[in-house]
This record gives structure tokens, sequence and C-alpha cells, in this order.
């Protein structure tokens, strides 16, 4: 440790919200150069390099192919795939010296699109899977939480070729296995889940979620097996009828200073989910839309995407100019040439408590068709825990996750627009069905520290620590201590085991403190009353346990703990 490059902090950073953004720096793991851009020091480097030897397993095993491409990618191909403007702001562009446009690669399916076209050029070499472990490049508008959101990081990518939907699907479930596999191996906890495709699109994608409280992800679960994102989630939304009204005819009612779904709801004694939410926006084309979800649920921005366009949320601007009063927008009574689009969940509903288009009021009793006509029923609202499973029904759970890897199911997305086709069997040109996966590198090195520490500091999984044991000599000028430990770091390099030996000259609680910090699985404690009986104390970092052992047998025990945790 005397000439380990990590410099340790005694103070948690200010800046450093999250566990794993705190402890790895505090551990002189990873050291900021600016906004979402961070330098892995010695140890964090030795971390990430375990966790891409098993991702290269798994994807080796699984039958995929490690290459390199270029970080720098012409412009001329996301304008034929048609992401250059699509994409959006994160996609980092520049121009060289020429003025020709590049892009810093965030993901490479039009470069690996490009470069087989031409070269596999028969179904009999296929199928095929490529992958790359390379830096990635997003500009992301607020960099934040360390490693979780960066705008430079590691990432594992892969593309695979296959001559018809069902090779496809045969790939994206060995794919399946293969994170599954690297999540085991990295011990981290991980759920996969339904996930919206995004901007690289297709027809099906997993995420996998490593679960923590800390995480920027919602998803939702059911104990038969089903899980998805919030993005992508569908849900069993239970809704309750309003109050009834005399003779159950639409009734207007007064409501001063009631503005929000809250306050409606105190305001007649009744729970929100009797009352009706309305979003007010205009859509990719332009044109205003009125949404109306149940009162305790929240409109869905992907879904909401997908129906809609690229669009935004009403200014007040807009909504004056529209016609509309803030807090009390409903369906009933819009004014003309705004479209009213209501959740699918409300379809079977009656008694509708809803704004009235009209200052500090709102209507009871109002009921589709009869008392306005949804131009769409469409799925709108956000699943959120105690929604019923799509699956089975029953009363679903909430969590939050780090996104660790996805997959997706591209089909011909890429090689149609990149023109990339083979010969079928019977002589004939087809696109390639693709599929595409992508593992975080640089994520998974903090969802793993998200999942494995405490009040004092890491707590590495064997399988990816950055040395498997540390050895404190509490008095290196101890003629007892120093050669005891000593010998038993001799005995564990012999045997194969990555040992760190404290030799600093510093004070017990220093080491002690540092050593916990650092968080290597297990420690190896040389003290002079400890020695001078012949014995030594052996540490479990994750669970605490303190063991005294006879110099002579702690190499060999620690070894027959520490081999078997490999992965």
């Amino acid at each position: 440790m005397s000439a380990l490059y990590a410099p340790t902090l005694k103070e948690d950073p200010a800046d450093a919200d999250l566990a794993s953004h705190r402890l790895l720096l505090r551990a002189g793991m990873i050291r900021k150069t600016a906004a979402g851009l961070y330098s892995y020091l010695p140890l964090a480097w030795r971390s990430l390099q375990k966790i891409e030897a098993i991702v290269r397993d798994e994807m080796d095993t699984h039958g995929a192919q490690e290459l390199l491409m270029p970080i720098l990618t012409p412009a001329e191909l996301w304008e034929e795939s048609g992401r250059w403007d699509v994409y959006g702001p994160e996609l980092m562009r520049i121009s060289d010296r020429h003025e020709r446009a590049f892009a810093l690669g965030p993901t490479h399916e039009e470069t690996i699109t490009d470069l087989v076209k031409g070269e596999l050029r028969s179904y009999k070499q296929l199928p095929v899977n490529l992958y790359q472990i390379q830096d990635k490049f997003r500009d992301e508008l607020r960099p934040r939480f360390g490693l979780m959101r960066g705008r430079e990081f590691i990432m594992k990518d892969a593309y695979s070729f296959d001559a018809d939907v069902e090779g496809m699907k045969r790939t994206y479930d060995q794919m399946y296995d293969a994170y599954s596999g690297v999540c085991d191996r990295c011990r981290i906890q991980a759920v996969p889940v339904d996930a919206d495709s995004g901007q690289i699109g297709g027809s099906g994608s997993i995420e996998f979620m490593a679960l923590s409280e800390s995480g920027e992800a919602s998803l939702v679960y059911c104990e038969c097996g089903y899980a998805a994102d919030e993005e992508a989630a569908t849900a069993l939304i239970t809704v309750t009828d309003g109050p009834e009204t005399h003779n159950h005819e639409l009734e207007l009612l007064d409501t001063p200073n009631v503005h929000t779904i809250d306050e409606l709801a105190a305001f007649l004694d009744v729970p929100a989910s009797s009352t009706r939410k309305a979003i007010a926006l205009v859509d990719g084309e332009g044109d205003p839309v009125v949404c109306i979800i149940p009162g305790d649920h929240e409109l869905n921005e992907i879904k909401a995407e997908h129906a809609f366009g690229s669009y935004h949320l009403m200014t007040d601007e807009e909504l004056e100019s529209f016609g509309l009063y803030k807090g009390c927008i409903g369906p009933v009574g819009l004014p003309e040439g705004i479209r009213c689009i209501c959740d699918i969940s409300l379809k079977e509903s009656l008694n509708w408590v809803v704004g009235a288009n009209k200052p500090e009021s709102h209507y009871l009793g109002a009921r589709p068709e009869r008392d306005f006509a949804p131009d769409a029923w469409e799925d709108l609202a956000s699943a959120q825990a105690g929604d019923g499973c799509p699956v089975c029904g029953k009363p679903l759970s909430a969590a939050r996750g780090i996104e660790m890897g996805q997959i997706f199911q591209l089909g011909d997305k890429y090689s149609r627009a990149l023109n990339a086709t083979f010969l079928d069997k019977d002589g004939k040109e087809q696109y390639f069905q693709m599929g595409c996966y992508g593992i975080g590198v640089s994520r998974t090195l903090a969802a793993i520290v998200e999942q494995h520490h405490d009040d004092s500091g890491i707590a590495w999984p064997v399988s990816v620590a950055p040395f498997e044991v540390e050895v404190l000599a509490l008095d290196i000028n101890d003629d007892m201590v120093w050669p005891a430990a000593m010998g038993v770091c001799d005995q564990l390099v012999d045997a194969g085991i990555q040992t760190l030996l404290d030799d600093r000259k510093e004070r017990p609680g220093v080491k002690f403190n540092d050593a916990d910090l650092l968080g290597l699985p297990y420690q190896i404690i040389f003290g002079k009353r400890a020695v001078a009986n012949g014995v030594c104390e052996l540490k479990d970092r994750a669970t605490g346990e303190r063991t005294e052992l006879p110099i002579a047998d702690v190499a060999a025990h620690v070894a027959s703990l520490v081999i078997p945790q490999r992965a």
C-alpha cells in the first residue's frame, strides 16, 4: 500500500449523493475531471478489468466474437439510418478540418451494419454476433450521480445478424442467458424487466435492473414473474366512480381555490381515484390535446411520446391561447379543435369528476359518450404499486433499480435503412434480422458498490474485488509482526491469491478504517499480542465476522474461501 496510488479521503465529497459515487471517491478509486467525466484509478481499473473479463467470458461462451470499431462515426451513416436528426442533443457531434460531420458513438448500430454489409452475403454465413467493449459518449443534459450518468462511459455493445425472425429470437434468448450470467457472477441482484426500446428501436426489449433504492429507474413487478420498468409497464388500474348526482345528470359545481387533484379530492371528501386528471399538451404536429387519466395516477411520458410524438406540456400562455383554464380542464365542453384522449382504464367507469373548462368550476357525474365523446382511448397512465398485474391480476409491487444492461430485438430496422442484405436459400435478397445488446461496464461497477456497502465503506464480492485479501501489519517495525505478515503474504501469492499488504507507517486505527473503506473481501490482521501467541485474526468484510487462526494455517484457509467464490 505504500506504493499504491489510491488517495483516500476522510470526509464525504460535498457533491456526491449516491453511496457508489461517495465511496469510490473516498476510496481513491475514481476522480472527477469534469461533469460526467471520470478517471479510473488503479483499484477501480482492476475491478473494471474483472467485470470486463466476466462479460467477455459470457459473450464468448454464448457464441459472440469480439472486435473493435472506431469511436468516431461519420454523419452519413447516421443520416442513412435517419437517426442524425432524431437521436437528439445527446448525440455528440463534431466536425473535422474539412467540415465533415462526425458523431462520437453512443451506440454502433449504423457502424456495424455498414461493416458487415457486402461481407455477409449468404444465409450459410449466419448467424453472426459481434461485440466490442469501448468508451461511449452521450451529451447528457445533467450528468450526475458519479458513474451512473456520465458523458463518457465504458460499455459492451453487441450486434447479431440472423436470417429470419426465429433465428433473431434464438440469439436474443442466448444473450438473455449471457446477461443473467454476468449479473450472477458479478454478485448483482438484478431483475429482468420489460422495457421501452427508446431511441434504439425494435419490437421487443428487456432491461436488467440492479435493485437499489438509489436507482434512477422505477419498476413494477409481481410474484408471478411479471416485471417491467415504469416506461413500458402495463397494469390493470382500478378506478372508482365519483359521487352520484340527482337523476345521474351532469352537475356543475363551484370549486373556489381548487386547482389540484388533492385539493379537489379533499373538497369533495372522496379518494383521488374518484377524480379524473386532465393534462393539456401540444403534440408533435403542433396540435392541442387534452389527456384524461385516473386522478391518482401520472401521465407516462414514454407512452405519451408514442401516442403524440415529440409533445410538450402546454405553457400558461398556450393554455390561455387555446381557451383552457389551469386546474379546471376537462373533457366536457372542450374548445373546438382540441382532441380529447382518455386512458383506457376509464372506459367502463361512470360519474366522472372533471374540470368544467370554466374558472374555479368542476363537473360531477360526467359520462363518456353522453356528455362528451373521446377521440380515442389509449394506454397513457403510469403503472404503480397496488395496480393489478396484467398477467395474473394480483397487486403489483414497486421498486427502484439501476439499468445495468438492455437487450433489443431490432428486426430489419437498420438493415433495411442501410440496405444490408444477404441471399437466402432460394437465392433471394433478404434484409438481416438484427438484435443489439448493451451492458454498461462502468455503471455495473457503481451498481456493485450500491448493493455491497455499509456505513464504513465498500464490501466487494470476491469475483470483482480489486484484490481478494488485505494483509494488515499493525507494526511494520516489530521483529515478530512484520516477518509473520510477509510470510503469509508470500504463501497467499504462491497460492494465486491477489493480495494487498498494508505496509504503511500508520496507526492501527487508520489501517482498520482504510481497510473497511477499500472493502477487500478478507482482512488478515497481525498484531503484537496475537503474533506472540502464534495466531492472527481473519475478518470477513461483508459479514464483519472475526476468527482467530494459527498463522501457519491462515493462508491455506483463506485460499479455500476465496477460490470457490471467483467468477
